[in-house]
């Protein structure tokens, strides 16, 4: 499939997994790196980047229009998918991932390869967790809800002082921003920043890295292409945790 091509698959089938997340399931197969992303056309409304949370499915939380537009689709409805694109994360013997909220998503099939050690599942309340019982069965699951409902009381980066995060040969992140950048000061105040990747989400155009509507300041880089997963040393001095560009290029604080 070329760069510029949608190809149409069709919905099999919609599963509730939390309040505002659905999973979609397509008709066909997609070959993918954990972290990858495709771009999904919501025909008469939007195209937007989603990561993928298997080899033929996309975990969406409702926040905007185009994912408003989406959980009215149905099994027989018609998308239209390009990619995947970008870097994924890097596979290691010993992988902690963290996870916050929908971005459980791109860490699930990481954890289905065996190579996650421990993870940590956050999110505001028991009811909003992602895919509990999946990860349980294939890697050790540490819990923080913000409303004590399950796990420990408290944000999942509170859950990193009960780990030896030296004994990791790599950190995988995801989630919600403002969480991962305090993931990447909590790592730089270790010195292991250079361990951690971080998946970045960037409002996108192409994804293909020709319209420059994701790059990162001061670097440039683009999220598509160089992206979506970075080293947190990339991201260190970088826009991320603070800002991020509207469909006008305009800053949005975060």
């Amino acid at each position: 499939m070329g760069d510029q091509l949608s190809e149409p698959v069709s919905i099999l089938r919609v599963k509730k997994e939390t309040p505002l997340i659905r999973t979609f399931v397509f008709d066909r197969s997609f070959a993918f790196s954990p972290g990858q992303f495709v771009m999904v056309w919501i025909p008469g409304v939007d195209e937007i980047p989603m990561a993928l949370s298997s080899e033929k499915t996309i975990t969406v939380q409702k926040a905007g229009d185009a994912t408003n537009a989406l959980f009215t689709f149905g099994a027989g409805d018609k998308l239209g998918i390009r990619g995947p694109f970008g870097n994924g994360f890097t596979k290691g013997d010993k992988i902690l991932a963290i996870a916050g909220g929908v971005g459980a998503a791109p860490l699930l099939p990481l954890a289905r390869e065996d190579c996650v050690m421990t993870l940590l599942l956050g999110a505001r309340t028991e009811e909003e967790l992602l895919f509990v019982d999946q990860l349980d069965e294939c890697t050790d699951v540490m819990i923080a809800t913000d409303d004590g409902s399950l796990g420990m009381h408290g944000y999942v980066t509170d859950l990193m002082d009960d780990l030896n995060l030296g004994a990791y040969d790599r950190i995988s992140v995801c989630g919600p921003e403002v969480m991962m950048r305090a993931v990447l000061t909590r790592v730089e105040e270790k010195g292991i920043a250079h361990k951690t990747e971080f998946s970045v989400h960037r409002y996108m155009k192409c994804g293909v890295g020709i319209c420059g509507s994701c790059c990162i300041d001061p670097s440039g880089l683009r999220v598509c292409r160089d992206g979506p997963v970075f080293s947190g040393e990339m991201l260190l001095k970088s826009e991320f945790g603070h800002y991020m560009r509207d469909a006008s290029g305009r800053k949005k604080n975060i």
